[in-house]
């Protein structure tokens, strides 16, 4: 299969998912609602901030999972549907990481399984990788952010330690990050997605490259050189050979760039 048509296989408008068919995360327990007090109009005070959780280890997945669940440590747990915790193979060499849950991963209770998850399977099974096998998916916070915006950075802070946990407990070779939320969680990086995408960066003894998140490309689907998509045909092309290589396999990734 020639390059064009490899990079053909992940299309940029990815068909669409009614919403009675998503996949729904099986969570044990549900995690409790908080009560709603009215808000006085005679109270300006602000809210006081959220202190940051001690960093704590949990003994399996499935333990952090209900811990997750039942969390009320930040000022999203009121809002949230569903907390948003993983999806994917736990034993996973690659681990992505996203920003944060969207409308549908809200209602599924699953991460990435709305347009931007649909593609980012395509650009991953475009070149060879097994999404239910080969990866795990989760998210820098949780629970979904009001009208989807950015996480503030206690949100982010608050919801970290289950994230260092599930790095910890899948132990991944790989760490992918997606969008600048995650590139600012875990390596701290303030320089925008587009100058450091694509370099590989060596954190807590793992190999970790920036990539453009899913609904950028979305929103930009030029194929021309140079362009979003052809860059991030590019660096799942090199994701692929670092993968092939840590495995331990011969097999090697086409990488001619005509398309």
């Amino acid at each position: 299969m020639t390059d064009k048509e490899q990079m053909s296989l992940f299309d940029l408008t990815p068909s669409e998912v009614p919403l009675v068919e998503l996949p729904h995360a099986d969570v044990s327990e549900a995690a409790p609602t908080a009560k709603k007090t009215a808000r006085s109009s005679k109270n300006n005070t602000p809210t006081p901030a959220v202190a940051v959780p001690v960093h704590e280890q949990f003994a399996s997945l499935d333990k952090l999972r209900e811990a997750a669940c039942n969390c009320q440590k930040c000022p999203l747990a009121p809002t949230r549907t569903n907390v948003v915790v993983e999806r994917g193979d736990r034993n996973a060499k690659i681990l992505i990481i996203g920003e944060a849950p969207g409308e549908q991963e809200d209602l599924s209770g699953l991460p990435f399984v709305g347009k931007s998850g649909q593609l980012l399977d395509k650009i991953l099974e475009s070149v060879g990788f097994d999404t239910n096998k080969d990866i795990y998916v989760c998210n820098t916070v949780k629970c979904r952010p009001p009208n989807n915006r950015v996480p503030t950075e206690i949100e982010t802070t608050t919801c970290k330690p289950y994230l260092l946990e599930q790095i910890r407990l899948v132990d991944p070779k790989i760490i992918l990050l997606t969008g600048a939320t995650s590139l600012k969680s875990i390596l701290g990086e303030k320089l925008g997605i587009t100058k450091v995408r694509g370099k590989w960066y060596e954190w807590e003894g793992r190999l970790v490259m920036p990539i453009f998140h899913p609904s950028y490309l979305l929103r930009n689907q030029s194929r021309e050189q140079g362009s979003p998509k052809w860059l991030t045909w590019q660096d799942v092309k090199a994701i692929k050979a670092k993968y092939l290589e840590i495995i331990g396999t011969d097999s090697v990734v086409d990488d001619d760039e005509e398309f």
